[in-house]
């Protein structure tokens, strides 16, 4: 559930004023200025590098692609863009 905050305890009363000329009693979403990439908030991110990495790993310790696809539910042709993906950087 979402925390909504109220306009008159974040925004000047002058602007609050100026707002309520459009939108009175409504939700309003006001986006960010700079949007965060995708998963840096959260932590999924740096969660899916660290398990690609182990993913990796096990490929070049000679784990075969179809048991790293049961390991990890994954598909094999998600397991083998994994490997190619970390072999290009």
């Amino acid at each position: 559930m979402k925390k909504y905050v109220n306009a008159k305890d974040v925004l000047p009363e002058a602007l609050v004023k100026e707002i309520q000329k459009y939108v009175q009693g409504q939700h309003m979403y006001v986006p960010q200025v700079e949007r965060k990439s995708w998963g840096t908030g959260t932590g999924i991110r740096e969660e899916l590098e660290l398990r690609n990495a182990k993913i990796v790993k096990a490929y070049q310790g000679g784990v075969a692609v179809a048991q790293l696809a049961e390991m990890y539910a994954l598909s094999e042709e998600r397991i083998r863009g994994i490997i190619y993906d970390y072999q290009i950087e």
